[in-house]
């Protein structure tokens, strides 16, 4: 969808000749967009935007604390705001939320208004880079960039292009992810891009092997990290990713795929309602 009249402008003479990016907004204030913030210290100022204060304060104490683990970077490049408008200078803004199109449709579009110079990225592990970028209405500047959690260990980085994305895009993004040690692989527009598409049938299945036998969830992450040579467990991966973000993951692929191996358990959709979303709650398939 093309940007109208002045964004489109102010778009285009900021983007002029960049090969990569030097200030950075972060819309969200999770664990995701922490460790992305810690990790884009190393190359860039980097200004966190949250929804309350509170939330802030909380994000940028994490991605501060977080860069103690990110060779290189600099918590004193990083701040944290409550006010879209700071990112008015921002030449990449990326949105790092909860896994709701609808939510991250709209936010993207409050920050490509308040920074109508940057590209933007979103986050999104399991929705389509097209129908994001339709919806956000800046669908020219839109690219997918999904990190892997912990953010400051895993060095892969998904990126993913909508038919159109110019060149110049896709070089400033490749650059970046490099710039702060990650290694940047484009992927297709599909629910999952390559490592969920591939990653949750197998953690699916074992929660399906609980369900049928009542294994323990030691015993069978124990046959998986022993005998499979896996350095996690499916059911321990499964707390770390949060038990909520895999369920929402998996609806998002079967509505795409209409594989079986897609539909998240009962099991998960049980614990979710039950509150026991994994680490972040103190309680999933263990205890924390």
């Amino acid at each position: 969808m093309p940007i109208a009249g002045d964004c489109l402008s102010a778009y285009c003479g900021s983007m002029a000749g960049s090969s990569t990016y030097e200030k950075v907004g972060i819309a969200g204030s999770g664990t995701i967009a922490a460790g992305l913030a810690a990790a884009a210290t190393r190359v860039s100022e980097v200004i966190l935007l949250a929804r309350s204060e509170g939330s802030a304060e909380r994000g940028a104490q994490a991605a501060r604390e977080l860069c103690e683990k990110v060779e290189g970077a600099d918590p004193g490049r990083l701040r944290s705001t409550v006010q879209a408008d700071d990112l008015a200078r921002c030449d990449l803004v990326i949105e790092a939320i909860v896994e709701e199109a609808g939510a991250k449709a709209a936010l993207l579009r409050s920050v490509a208004d308040a920074a109508p110079g940057a590209d933007l990225a979103t986050t999104t592990s399991s929705l389509s880079i097209a129908d994001l970028a339709a919806a956000s209405g800046h669908g020219e500047r839109l690219f997918g960039l999904h990190v892997f959690n912990p953010v400051t260990k895993m060095e892969l980085i998904e990126l993913c292009f909508i038919d159109g994305s110019p060149e110049d895009l896709r070089r400033r993004a490749r650059n970046w992810c490099e710039a702060i040690g990650k290694t940047p692989v484009e992927v297709p527009d599909q629910a999952g891009f390559v490592v969920n598409r591939l990653l949750f049938p197998y953690l699916f299945d074992a929660v399906r092997l609980v369900e049928r036998t009542g294994m323990g969830a030691d015993d069978v992450d124990a046959c998986m990290r022993l005998g499979g040579g896996h350095p996690m467990g499916p059911l321990a991966l499964l707390d770390m990713v949060g038990i909520d973000v895999a369920v929402a993951i998996g609806e998002s692929l079967h509505a795409d795929s209409g594989e079986p191996g897609h539909r998240p358990p009962g099991l998960l959709i049980e614990m979710v309602g039950d509150g026991r979303l994994g680490r972040k709650s103190g309680e999933g398939f263990y205890s924390y």
